[in-house]
């Protein structure tokens, strides 16, 4: 079980820019533990997810440096923004390895990201945690990255055994992004396991990156009349699918399937009335009873005034445990020896459950079954009678 104890009576503001930035201070006998905090708080769609786990990273190193959880050891946030941009992502991590010497790196938003930027981390020594990346095979870059966020193809089946048994279905149409690694993942996943449950497949659509009309592709898949529509789509995306679907009348009987992607705050948003149902599954979710839960959704609420999400709750757990690893390692400069205590951390008491690494160091978190609440905007868990 983790020790970084909790604190939340005084609670330490740090700030950020859409520049590399660090602002915190400290006593001056305190050593500083730099880590990277890389996330896309502009940049379309990943911004609904980056701006969560922003937040939530900063909320927990405030708890965590208000109590002296660590001691003599301050955690410090060098902030970027790499505006959801895969090239900026690549300069930022090169930064924050060369120049500001941080000891781990929390994020990047988006898988694409991920791919193109963790190799300069692994070949450096410097340990990731990711807390949105959910594409297949992320971890096999190196034995330096770990994430939060249970991957697409731990999820997904679960999920469509749920829905078929619920919904009956036999027929299914899918839709999916071509040009995101999340997406494309998302829906290599989802084939998979449409195929090994012996669905037919009536309709396979897809978009790109910025299409905001899919009337086109909805209006083909209509006339399959499948018994549910697979989502391989960011959540703004996922939005105006709903919704569109809805204005093309679509039967109501018509089950959405979504992805881990799918599940932000902003979708009910931005869908309205149309997110009502939609079958999709998480490592966790608002209504989560435990008290570790409880308390972070009050605390993340008291601070910022809304709720928290998946991501929030992913990239919170990501932030203590790195902090109980640096705790662990008693060092703020030595990458590898952070790597290896966290690595070796098996029974982690986290907002999420708790839990350890797999082989590929994936959090190994019980994925749960949730429905969409159009009415109070929330996703709650499904019914299982």
């Amino acid at each position: 079980m983790a020790s970084v104890a909790l604190s939340r009576r005084a609670l330490l503001t740090i700030s950020g820019a859409a520049v590399l930035s660090g602002s915190a201070v400290f006593a001056q006998n305190a050593r500083v533990a730099k880590i990277g905090l890389v996330q896309s708080t502009t940049g379309g769609s990943a911004a609904l997810y980056g701006t969560q786990q922003k937040q939530a990273i900063e909320l927990a190193f405030a708890e965590i440096n208000a109590a002296n959880s660590l001691k003599d050891i301050k955690l410090e946030a060098i902030y970027a923004d790499d505006g959801a941009d895969r090239s900026q992502t690549v300069n930022i991590f090169q930064r924050l390895i060369r120049q500001d010497k941080v000891i781990a790196i929390l994020g990047p938003t988006l898988s694409n990201s991920a791919f193109a930027a963790d190799p300069l981390a692994q070949q450096a020594g410097i340990p990731v945690i990711a807390s949105s990346n959910t594409a297949p095979n992320l971890t096999k870059i190196g034995d330096f990255i770990f994430r939060t966020s249970i991957p697409e193809d731990q999820v997904f089946p679960i999920v469509l055994r749920y829905a078929v048994k619920r919904h009956a279905i036999k027929k299914v149409a899918l839709i999916y992004g071509l040009d995101d690694a999340l997406t494309r993942g998302a829906h290599d996943v989802q084939r998979k396991a449409v195929t090994e449950l012996g669905l037919q497949q009536v309709g396979i659509e897809s978009y790109q990156h910025g299409d905001v009309d899919f009337s086109a592709q909805l209006t083909k898949i209509r006339e399959q009349k499948p018994d549910a529509v697979i989502l391989g789509t960011l959540a703004e995306e996922a939005a105006a699918i709903l919704r569109q679907a809805r204005q093309l009348g679509f039967d109501d009987k018509v089950a959405f399937i979504g992805c881990n992607a799918n599940i932000s705050a902003k979708l009910f948003d931005l869908a309205g009335p149309a997110a009502d149902g939609i079958v999709v599954g998480a490592a966790w979710y608002e209504g989560y009873d435990s008290p570790r839960s409880r308390a972070f959704v009050a605390a993340y609420q008291k601070r910022y005034g809304s709720p928290p999400d998946i991501y929030a709750a992913q990239g919170y757990d990501a932030a203590y445990i790195l902090a109980e690893a640096i705790r662990r390692a008693d060092d703020v400069t030595n990458g590898k020896r952070a790597r290896d205590k966290l690595a070796s951390i098996s029974d982690f008491d986290g907002v999420l459950g708790r839990f350890g690494w797999s082989a590929d160091r994936d959090a190994t978190v019980q994925p749960k079954v949730l429905i969409g609440d159009g009415k109070s905007k929330v996703f709650v868990a499904a019914p299982t009678s």
